[in-house]
């Protein structure tokens, strides 16, 4: 897992016949987190990210994570709000089952310009809507209650070339903070980038010409019908400071095969 994009997270364990997450290196190792469809989030496409979440105590910090699967590959972003010290916690997680093969043509050659498209999720080290927390007592001083936080939701256009360039590159776009709908969010492109043999690949994101940060996935199935992500971004959304920091989550189809997003070219 490229530390580039892994922040806080160490491990991740997805326990389907319990179906819960646990997750090492954020705040209370190794605890369950449990299914939290309220606060699922589902994209224009249909697509969905599935929401778990943990909170010891009513005073103790709460912890959002959102995953996804499709194909094999899956990805999950998680974040804490803040504590009594005011310390956010974040990080991602991808990975797949191991099976990958690049998708070729009717001669058996690898194809260049394969798109990919659907939806993505994202959490910052801000505070939002506190519908989750649990209730603290009365007159519990402010600065002991904790917070939970804010959720970025958007859209992801993938371009794959899996020729001889072996490159990726694409865009996370349509961005709002769910909590805070009309703050000015830009648009993260991913800079092009090399795809390994694995179909594993990690670059920079940038937000014009400037650097803010990092993404980093795997491409999988058979013919490489999805693609699993995560992103790390900073000093990107200006209505937050030079202190704000997103890490985020996509797991999307092949528009040729898996996906139905409005975005997907119709003559692919």
């Amino acid at each position: 897992m490229p530390a580039s994009v892994a922040g806080d997270v160490i491990s991740v364990n997805y326990v389907s016949s319990d179906d819960t997450i646990f997750i090492t290196g954020i705040a209370n190792d190794d605890v369950p987190y449990t299914r939290n469809a309220a606060l699922d989030r589902t994209g224009s496409d249909g697509s969905v990210y599935q929401a778990y979440t943990y909170q010891e105590h009513s005073q103790a910090p709460h912890s959002t994570a959102y995953f996804r699967e499709m194909e094999g590959g899956y990805a999950m972003v998680v974040a804490t709000g803040n504590g009594p010290s005011g310390y956010y916690m974040s990080g991602t997680h991808f990975g797949s089952d191991g099976s990958f093969t690049a998708p070729t043509d009717g001669d058996g050659d690898p194809l260049g310009a394969v798109s990919y498209a659907g939806t993505y999720i994202g959490l910052l080290n801000v505070a939002g809507s506190g519908e989750d927390l649990l209730p603290t007592d009365a007159g519990t001083d402010p600065s002991l209650i904790p917070s939970q936080v804010a959720e970025v939701t958007g859209d992801v256009f993938i371009l794959a070339d899996f020729g001889t360039d072996g490159a990726i590159d694409g865009r996370i776009y349509n961005r709002t903070v769910v909590d805070d709908p009309g703050t000015s969010v830009a648009d993260l492109e991913l800079v092009p980038t090399s795809i390994g043999s694995d179909g594993t690949f990690e670059g920079t994101v940038e937000v014009g010409t400037e650097s803010v940060g990092s993404y980093a996935g795997v491409f999988t199935g058979d013919g490489a019908t999805a693609v699993a992500g995560t992103v790390y971004a900073t000093d990107h959304i200006s209505d937050y400071g030079s202190d704000v920091i997103e890490y985020g989550a996509f797991v999307i189809g092949q528009c040729a095969t898996t996906s139905s997003h409005s975005d997907c070219p119709s003559d692919e």
